[in-house]
């Protein structure tokens, strides 16, 4: 048996920046208990299978895994995903607005297509509202766990977790240098993250590396198979949240913000955010971004 697949670059414009997916069009065809076998084959940060929908609202099921987990929602992978689909015919791009309702674990999101022509050019996900979740007060320990002083650390903002559908911890820092430096310790992470259920934390600052940016970060998931990601979507879109929540990102309804990812592993990545709302009621979360088609492949299953 061969099964196809795409092979995607999202969040960037461009060959071999961004984050790397695997999408395979026809999931029906992949038996459930190879899928997860697949994605750690292919050991991308995501690969994704596309299924006939289970709710009526919804164009397409999508199931989502890292090399170790399956998600009930991703953003990058959801992204590439519309984009796939798109390029591929599956979803008409014409002139205005092209949007396709995928069914996740989280439930059925709306994404709109972008296009040049009739070229899609890469996707913009509706993400859930915002929970925000409790604060890691052990600030030592935090510092700690990502190879970092406590001087590193933002002193005005909370370590706190938020979630879109994927809840992740996020770590202000006071610099672009800290960002950089960071080194996670598996060993202190076992001890100091896992009992607080932060699989993934994604650290940041306001300093950027490019003129147009606002943020700065890098995410780290060593629990789900992922060392460290170079394009979160999922954790983008709380990012904006929490800068809302804590008056950290300017004016603006819609605040537009651009968040700078995966430079430090060489891949660099731009994702752009827009929050509906203020501080007290964030009423939509979107990302978004483009995408580039990198080739096909085919695995051989006996």
């Amino acid at each position: 048996m061969a099964l196809h697949y795409h092979l995607v670059d999202v969040f960037t414009d461009r060959l071999f920046g961004g984050n790397q997916l695997a999408v395979f069009l026809g999931g029906q065809d992949v038996p459930e208990d190879l899928m997860q076998p697949i994605a750690r084959e292919l050991n991308l940060s995501e690969t994704t299978f596309v299924l006939p929908p289970e709710a009526p609202e919804a164009d397409f099921r999508v199931r989502i895994f890292t090399p170790a987990a399956e998600l009930p929602m991703a953003g990058h992978p959801t992204v590439g995903t519309a984009f796939v689909l798109a390029r591929e015919g599956r979803i008409p791009v014409r002139a205005g607005t092209s949007v396709v309702h995928l069914e996740e674990g989280v439930g059925v999101l709306p994404v709109e297509i972008r296009h040049r022509g009739d070229r899609p050019t890469g996707a913009t996900m509706d993400q859930p509202g915002p929970r925000f979740g409790p604060v890691f007060e052990d600030r030592e320990a935090l510092a700690a766990t990502l190879g970092l002083e406590l001087r590193d650390l933002d002193p005005e903002s909370p370590a706190e977790v938020v979630s879109c559908g994927v809840p992740f911890l996020f770590a202000p820092l006071r610099s672009l240098d800290a960002v950089r430096r960071a080194r996670p310790r598996l060993d202190l992470w076992a001890e100091h993250l896992e009992p607080f259920a932060a699989a993934q934390v994604y650290l940041f600052c306001r300093h950027v590396q490019l003129p147009g940016s606002d943020v700065h970060g890098r995410m780290f998931a060593p629990t789900l198979g992922v060392l460290e990601d170079p394009a979160t979507g999922s954790a983008n879109g709380p990012l904006g949240c929490y800068l809302v929540r804590h008056g950290l990102a300017g004016g603006g309804d819609p605040l537009r913000l651009v968040s700078e990812q995966g430079f430090e592993m060489g891949r660099p990545s731009l994702l752009e955010i827009e929050i509906h709302g203020g501080p007290h009621e964030i009423r939509r979360v979107r990302v978004g971004g483009d995408c580039v088609h990198v080739g096909r492949g085919e695995l051989e299953l006996a």
